[in-house]
């Protein structure tokens, strides 16, 4: 079974490994020169110098390879000869290091690798129509290639601030895109024209929520002119493409609802398709978003052939989106509704069935507890849909008990991410399927990569299976100790979004009025970020106010929203309309509307009282109308008083 080495520490074997090393600089040279592996504190040297070991097979550690293969800081003559000693001191340090052997009272099955499984992910997708595709396997270099196999091949060359993922997959950063040839990026073009339909597809994970104008995946040659786009905005997904009935830049917009919120920072299958009949359509994790194109369907033949096809970015690298993305796709048909499930169903990424080997444990012949791993990033491993199978056809479980599985990982159980330890089910006859075998649980969990997926080793442990018990010594917890905070605000501040979303329900004005929206893009920094009332700042105040006088001067200038909120209200009359009880013309909407107040007894305890508002809001009024304010411009005052107000941004 599989043992684990100790955790090495620093000692005179070590030492002795280190003092090869002097020829790099220690920190106390003339020029420093790190990492610092041959400083005379043994504890810096050997932090240095972790990385740089392979305790499994210290040829290949760094230090060996950099001296004997590259020649590099050798201390005699003889590079080979300065290697050869290097591993020789590196081989006394492992052979200082004492092995500890897995727990011989645990109930286990047996160990496997990532590698060991059986491929699991890609297949039985839908790609009949498929002409470029980007599934990053590479993991190495600038080109993300086209493994469409429909030439010209569309490969991608990777700029700025972008890194190739472990478990396939890049994560684009700041600065970061990967863009094709306008030559290679023509086949689009060419194909789509000739079917008139399309469907971009990707997997992705962006990495906030706030982004917006963040363009994902691209076949345009700049901002003001597209074939088609789709972008994050914040909690949205945007889908610009270019027909015979809409602008060279693909407006207007097809959009999801911000109430939906379709986009999440988290792994998503985000696909939009085009056709002539239904035109733009999104469709999120295998589900219609049910969002309408604005306009109709129409012809693609003004398509432009000398775009580019760019992700993570636009062209002119102005509209960056941040995350990690798994996988693209462009097809030369609209998908359906059956095949973008199918291929939401396939999934991404490096996935592997793991058979875990429990045959002793059970007596059912071929018995296994099968998972479904992958790489989940550079740093963890995530584990799902545990299943009992027998690969032994006419075998039958009979009923075994099963319970708290736990995943071992290079001889030690895992410290953390063991959600199967609460598992207790039965397997029996009547819930087994001789083909898919029994679920035994539905959630997933994420393991700690340790060594990487060639050398790390799972395995599984049991609490019960079937006849075999393990009697684990029960967790004592921590005493938990009365928190010594200082205490809280029981009232809140709405944050940036939620302030822009409120005022639009107010207002009646959309969120994507270009003048409202030009002013939101403007303050959006200088607004509260975070709800806590003890950071707000007299800036926040300010942008508040900025955005409500806007919204309120989009509302009052459009005769449709005007009359929705303000339906007494005549811009043209003067505003000696305001006087005396003509001032509810003003006040009753604004009340009822900005601060939920009744005038009937009902008024909400948690907003100021309505007598206060009124008085407040009057003398406002009166104000504007001595100072020779328009009606309109009165209207505005006092609605943006209203929505500038704490009544709206405190919770």
């Amino acid at each position: 079974m599989v043992a684990r080495r100790a955790s090495p520490t620093p000692s005179g074997r070590w030492c002795a490994a280190r003092a090869t090393a002097r020829a790099a600089i220690p920190p106390t040279a003339a020029t420093p020169q790190s990492p610092f592996f041959a400083s005379a504190d043994v504890n810096e040297a050997y932090a240095a110098a972790r990385s740089k070991l392979d305790l499994d097979t210290p040829a290949n550690s760094r230090l060996v390879v950099r001296v004997g293969e590259e020649s590099h800081n050798c201390w005699t003559t003889s590079c080979t000869a300065d290697a050869a000693t290097m591993l020789a001191r590196i081989n006394q340090f492992v052979n200082g290091i004492q092995i500890a052997p897995v727990d011989p009272n645990l109930v286990l099955s047996k160990a496997l690798t990532l590698y060991d499984g059986t491929v699991a992910a890609g297949g039985n997708r839908y790609e009949t129509s498929t002409i470029a595709k980007y599934e990053f396997k590479t993991g190495t270099g600038s080109t993300i290639f086209d493994t469409s196999g429909v030439e010209p091949a569309l490969n991608l060359n990777m700029s700025g601030d972008i890194a190739w993922m472990g478990g396939w997959g890049v994560n684009i950063k700041a600065g970061g895109k990967a863009q094709g040839t306008t030559t290679g990026s023509k086949k689009l073009s060419d194909r789509i024209k000739a079917t008139g339909e399309y469907s971009v597809e990707v997997w992705a994970a962006p990495s906030n929520v706030t982004q917006e104008d963040a363009y994902v995946i691209s076949y345009s040659g700049g901002v003001m002119s597209r074939n088609v786009t789709l972008s994050q905005r914040a909690y949205q997904y945007e889908a610009l493409g270019r027909s015979s009935t809409t602008g060279a830049n693909g407006a207007p917009a097809l959009l999801t609802r911000d109430a939906d919120r379709d986009a999440q920072a988290s792994l998503q299958h985000v696909v939009l398709t085009y056709d002539p009949v239904n035109g733009r359509r999104l469709y999120v994790n295998g589900n219609f978003t049910g969002d309408v194109d604005p306009r109709a369907g129409g012809s693609l033949a003004d398509w432009d052939d000398t775009f580019a096809l760019v992700l993570g970015n636009e062209t002119s690298n102005n509209r960056q989106w941040l995350g990690v993305m798994r996988f693209a796709a462009v097809h030369s048909r609209a998908l359906t509704l059956e095949q973008v499930q199918q291929n939401f169903a396939a999934g991404v990424g490096e996935r592997y069935f793991l058979l875990f080997n429990v045959t002793a444990l059970t007596s059912v012949p071929q018995s296994y507890i099968m998972f479904e791993v992958s790489q989940y990033d550079s740093y963890s491993y995530l584990f799902t849909k545990p299943v009992f199978i027998s690969l032994d056809p006419a075998a039958r479980p009979g009923s075994i008990q099963i319970d708290g599985i736990r995943i071992g990982v290079n001889g030690q159980e895992a410290q953390t991410g063991q959600a199967y330890a609460n598992v207790s089910t039965t397997v029996t006859d009547a819930n087994y399927a001789a083909t898919s075998g029994q679920l035994l649980s539905d959630v997933g969990t994420i393991i700690g990569l340790q060594k990487g997926p060639v050398s790390d080793q799972f395995f599984l442990t049991f609490d019960r299976i079937g006849t075999r018990t393990f009697a684990r010594t029960p967790v004592t917890g921590v005493t938990q100790q009365p928190a010594d905070l200082a205490p809280q605000a029981d009232i809140g501040i709405r944050t940036f979004e939620q302030l822009n979303q409120s005022m639009s329900k107010i207002t009646g004005v959309p969120t994507t009025n270009t003048a409202v929206r030009t002013t939101y893009l403007q303050v959006q920094q200088q607004l509260p970020p975070v709800p806590s009332i003890d950071a707000f700042l007299a800036s926040h105040q300010t942008g508040i106010a900025q955005l409500a006088i806007k919204y309120c001067s989009e509302m009052v200038n459009n005769a449709t929203t005007r009359a929705a909120f303000f339906p007494s209200l005549n811009t043209s009359g003067p505003a000696s309309q305001f006087a005396g009880t003509g001032k509810d013309i003003l006040l009753v909407p604004l009340l009822q509307k900005a601060f939920q107040q009744q005038g009937n007894g009902t008024d909400l305890v948690s907003q100021p009282a309505g007598s206060e508002v009124r008085t407040e809001l009057s003398a406002l009024i009166d104000r504007l109308v001595a100072n020779g304010g328009s009606s309109a411009n009165v209207a505005k005052g006092a609605c943006a008083a209203a929505l500038g107000s704490g009544a709206l941004s405190i919770l």
